[in-house]
């Protein structure tokens, strides 16, 4: 079918998949649970476990489960040299995308089969301090290393990034960000990252399939996107005003609407909403954010706030830097997508879809002098 009768594929079914259930029945749930109860109880790495394994670790499988990614957060030699001669000005995208392709070429994947799970693991582990050596070394010049005693990916990414012990409120924060973001059944990237796996490719690729449609403004961004909308207006009165005129002129604010859930709303909003006020509840920001979607649940309720929305503000509470939030994005979906790599893998078929064809009939050749 053409995008044109579908609207860029909406409503269509392009496979069956056991990890995620995406506003079908109670919501969002991946293998199973729902979003609420793993954001209210678990740990990031519980959910990668899930989401890479199947099923919810035990205590002992956990902690064998961390103890690899801890490891798997080093940087070899010849990563950090790449790393530091990816300028300054690079796209933080970019420099994801790149330090995923490189690693395999480094640490290659020799046969998917058997070392896909290392692979994931490695990825998972590594990313970021991917991100954090490339921007400590060009923004203070400082070769930063990998130790660390915290024992998650959200502890270690706000120790690294700021060189200071983070709070359990924030690394808490972190983690349920992380677990909301991890997967979403077959957004755009995810999709991707199928279709690269159908041809059996390796993980590497798939994985850099993956971040490079992340990469695109009408996929990934919306919270940088929906931060520079904050950020745009002083007070709540700014706001209004502001929010208002955008509205007039039917300009799109991002934050809000999905492509999928209904009015019902994104379940993952109202989460990361209330870690927003708790950790920024008192601020400017915080009122901005709360002023905007008043307005928009007002003169525009079939658009309700979506995840990304109030992740904006979490993350800058955070002192997340606004042109890494799509970065982070990636440590978190890694998860969603190599658990869609090897279930594509587990019952494989080349994924090539048929378009409908719309252009010129029947045409002539005309000779090159004739032209």
């Amino acid at each position: 079918m053409s995008d044109k009768k579908t609207g860029g594929l909406a409503g269509v079914i392009a496979g069956e998949s056991a990890i995620c259930t995406v506003g079908q029945g109670s919501g969002l749930n991946y293998r199973g649970y729902s979003i609420e109860d793993l954001a209210a109880h678990a740990t990031f790495e519980e959910v990668a476990y899930l989401l890479q394994y199947g099923e919810l670790p035990n205590l002992a499988t956990l902690n064998t489960y961390k103890k690899k990614l801890i490891a798997a957060r080093s940087l070899p030699e010849k990563l950090k040299t790449i790393l530091e001669n990816i300028p300054k000005t690079a796209h933080p995208m970019d420099v994801m995308r790149t330090g995923c392709s490189a690693l395999g070429t480094l640490e290659p994947e020799d046969d998917f089969t058997t070392e896909q799970d290392r692979v994931i693991v490695r990825l998972l582990g590594i990313f970021p301090s991917i991100l954090l050596y490339w921007h400590h070394f060009h923004n203070a010049g400082v070769r930063i290393d990998t130790h660390s005693e915290q024992d998650t990916i959200a502890g270690y990414f706000l120790e690294k990034l700021h060189n200071t012990s983070p709070r359990e409120d924030q690394i808490r924060c972190m983690h349920v960000s992380l677990i909301l973001y991890a997967e979403h059944e077959f957004n755009a990237s995810t999709f991707a990252a199928r279709i690269c796996a159908s041809t059996l490719s390796d993980t590497y690729s798939t994985i850099t399939t993956g971040i490079s449609v992340l990469r695109g403004p009408l996929h990934g961004g919306a919270n940088e996107a929906a931060m520079k909308l904050i950020d745009s207006f002083a007070n709540e009165e700014e706001a209004t005003k502001g929010v208002y005129e955008m509205l007039e002129k039917k300009q799109l604010l991002m934050g809000f609407g999905h492509r999928v859930y209904g009015l019902g709303g994104d379940p993952r909003s109202p989460i990361i909403k209330s870690w927003s006020k708790k950790l920024g509840g008192d601020t400017a920001t915080f009122r901005i954010s709360e002023t905007i979607e008043a307005i928009m649940k007002k003169e525009k309720p079939q658009l309700p706030t979506n995840a990304d929305f109030f992740s904006a503000s979490a993350y800058r509470f955070l002192n997340i830097p606004t042109d890494y939030f799509t970065p982070v994005f990636i440590m978190s979906r890694t998860t969603g997508w190599a658990a869609h790599v090897k279930e594509q893998r587990a019952n494989n078929k080349l994924i090539r879809p048929s378009s409908e064809y719309n252009g010129p009939d029947n045409r002539e050749y005309i000779a090159l002098d004739k032209r």
